[in-house]
């Protein structure tokens, strides 16, 4: 048996949440990657600090364990749709992937579209029921649905006759059958993966050969490519080429060559457990890591020099449905909370950012305080704008919206999501409602465990821009939703936006008890006593659809019968404090979501009362021009 057939190539798919990285630590811990007295954390895969935090995986991230003699290389992917892209481009590394389904929930949106995914690839997956040990978990019937699921995306007699496993990734077991006695352990995981994973099929003969990806960036080396050789071998330091691809024609149907670039690789890595190991020499069916190639990007076909027709087919990358303004901070405490940074500074950073993150688009609309930033999702931008906060960058952002196109009938089209909502069925009654409003039309609807329903919608992703946190409010904290995008379709109509206006402060100064107290029972507060606040920046929602205009700086006279210390024994509500994805989600049209590395407030996008006025009027009067 040569050493190629001791390879295995296998990614991890999944909706969000349903154990993907989990599944990797107890990999991890029965493969030995780490010491018996090694203190490791939980999702050791989840090395930013951004996916800890949210639970969730950003990036796809590749490691290797050594089983009985194989080497198993794994790739860890996101599970949100906002990443779907990942997903797709990592297929092209693997020979089978895990498909991960929570025995309680089963297949969900994004199960779908990952599955679909590796179905057209050819891949076989095999089917892992996880977290069995739940209360709710139904793991006969998650296993139906999913069986379903495959036929529904047209999977072949071989792809459809998929091998299962049922256990829990936290507490580190599987079996092949439930109703069996086992020893509890990964060793059915490992033998299942050996068994019914293909080895790569490779030409060790052929000139050298692989495509480029995901990317990685080194402030030592550059821009990094990664990908699986599929042909040939390589040693480090030998000449290549560079070869470049695009798609052309509305449908995608064909390609063509836009550049060819020689060059030398500088340096070439594998990977051993979580870390890249330096090699000298790489061969067909390894996953490496190659430096030295300037501007390197996803799709890219890296071969030998004698290779005649190296390049290969362009990957997909997923175009960007939403779009926000990424500003320069105008605001009266610019630069007391982090770097001011000017427009210049502004487009570097992102520049910077578009050389790794694909999917991310920047385009100069003639602002002179800012560009047009454009992504797979809100959490894709918010993910984003987080990452610049905790670099010590300030900047602004606007409202998020969709980004639409004119078809080939010259109609209007618009970004359509399917989104799966589980919730009591006590709540039903204000979901429907606030979907409708939100043009969501029901597609389909079945009764869950423990009297939740789940309800299936179509909805414009424009309608889902700030209900996230609406439905957690209706459904009581209990409701659990999941979209993706599904494709673009005719305008819906106009949706209703936020139905509740803001309290906007008219002065610059200290917020006072004594003006809280008096603004509490006009709306929702965001700011506490001592906070400094300027005109224009928000301190709360105002319980009706206008403007509130108010003075949170406001002082009480003091006489003789009125002491400074009444103020003490105001009785304040605790104010509502909005993280960054709530004042995404909350902001209007005409206001902004100010970013410090210390703070996220929400102001005015012109912050003098005059200004606004003045702006409004001749808005009205354009559109009475109109």
């Amino acid at each position: 048996m040569s050493q190629t057939d001791r390879i295995r190539n296998i990614g991890i798919i999944a909706h969000i949440d349903h154990g993907k990285t989990t599944l990797i630590d107890a990999v991890f811990r029965a493969a030995h990657v780490f010491r018996e007295n090694a203190r490791v954390e939980e999702r050791v895969m989840d090395s930013y600090d951004l996916e800890r935090e949210r639970g969730i995986t950003i990036r796809a991230k590749h490691c290797a364990v050594e089983w009985g003699g194989y080497r198993i290389n794994i790739v860890d992917t996101p599970g949100h749709a906002d990443f779907s892209g990942e997903v797709e481009r990592v297929l092209g590394m693997v020979d089978s992937v895990l498909l991960l389904v929570d025995a309680a929930e089963g297949p969900m949106p994004q199960t779908r579209y990952v599955l679909l995914r590796a179905l057209r690839r050819g891949l076989r997956p095999i089917v892992i029921i996880n977290k069995v040990d739940r209360e709710s978990a139904d793991p006969v019937d998650a296993l139906h649905r999913t069986f379903d699921l495959f036929v529904e995306l047209g999977a072949d007699d071989e792809q459809a006759d998929f091998p299962v496993l049922y256990g829990s990734g936290l507490h580190g077991w599987f079996v092949r059958d439930l109703e069996r006695d086992g020893v509890p352990g990964m060793a059915p995981l490992f033998e299942t993966i050996i068994e019914h994973v293909p080895p790569p099929r490779v030409r060790l003969d052929a000139p050298f050969r692989m495509q480029v990806s995901t990317l990685a960036w080194s402030d030592y080396v550059g821009r990094i490519g990664c990908g699986r050789v599929l042909e040939g071998v390589h040693r480090c330091g030998e000449p290549v080429v560079r070869t470049t691809t695009r798609w052309t024609g509305p449908d995608r149907s064909r390609w063509e060559v836009v550049g060819s670039h020689p060059g030398r690789s500088a340096h070439l890595w594998v990977t051993r457990g979580l870390e890249r190991a330096a090699v000298e020499e790489i061969a067909a069916g390894d996953i490496v890591w190659m430096a030295g190639l300037e501007d390197v990007t996803i799709g890219d076909t890296i071969s030998a020099v004698e290779l005649e027709a190296p390049a290969l087919a362009p990957l997909e990358i997923e175009e960007p449905t939403v779009s926000m303004y990424f500003l320069v901070n105008t605001g009266p405490f610019a630069g007391e909370e982090g770097d001011a940074v000017t427009l210049r500074q502004l487009r570097a950073r992102l520049e910077r950012e578009l050389k790794l993150n694909v999917a991310l688009r920047m385009e100069d609309v003639g602002r002179p305080d800012g560009v047009k930033v454009s992504g797979r999702g809100e959490l894709h931008l918010a993910v984003l704008i987080e990452e610049m906060r905790r670099e010590g960058i300030e900047f602004c952002v606007s409202r998020p919206e969709v980004i639409t196109v004119t078809g080939d009938d010259g109609a209007l089209l618009e970004p359509l999501e399917q989104l799966v909502v589980e919730l009591p069925q006590e709540h039903h009654g204000i979901v429907f409602e606030k979907l409708a409003r939100r043009r969501g039309e029901l597609k389909d609807m079945r009764n869950a465990a423990s009297g939740f329903a789940r309800l299936e919608f179509e909805i414009p992703t424009r309608g889902l821009i700030g209900y996230r946190t609406e439905f957690l409010t209706d459904t009581r904290g209990l409701g659990l939703m999941a979209s993706r995008f599904v494709s673009y379709g005719s305008w819906r109509g106009p949706i209703a936006t936020r139905s509740r206006g803001s309290m906007i402060s008219t002065e610059a100064g200290e917020i006072t008890a004594y003006a809280l107290e008096g603004l509490q029972s006009r709306g929702t507060l965001f700011l506490s006593p001592m906070e400094r606040v300027y005109a224009g920046m928000i301190v709360g929602e105002h319980s009706r659809p206008d403007d509130l205009p108010c003075n949170p700086a406001k002082k009480k006279h003091l006489t003789n019968y009125r002491v400074s210390t009444r103020e003490v024994e105001a009785g304040l509500k605790a104010p509502l404090r909005l993280s960054l994805d709530a004042a995404l989600e909350w902001i209007a049209d005409d206001e902004l979501v100010e970013v410090t590395p210390r703070s996220v407030r929400v102001r005015k996008a012109i912050l003098s009362a005059e200004a606004r006025k003045r702006a409004a009027k001749r808005r009205a009067a354009l559109a009475t021009a109109g």
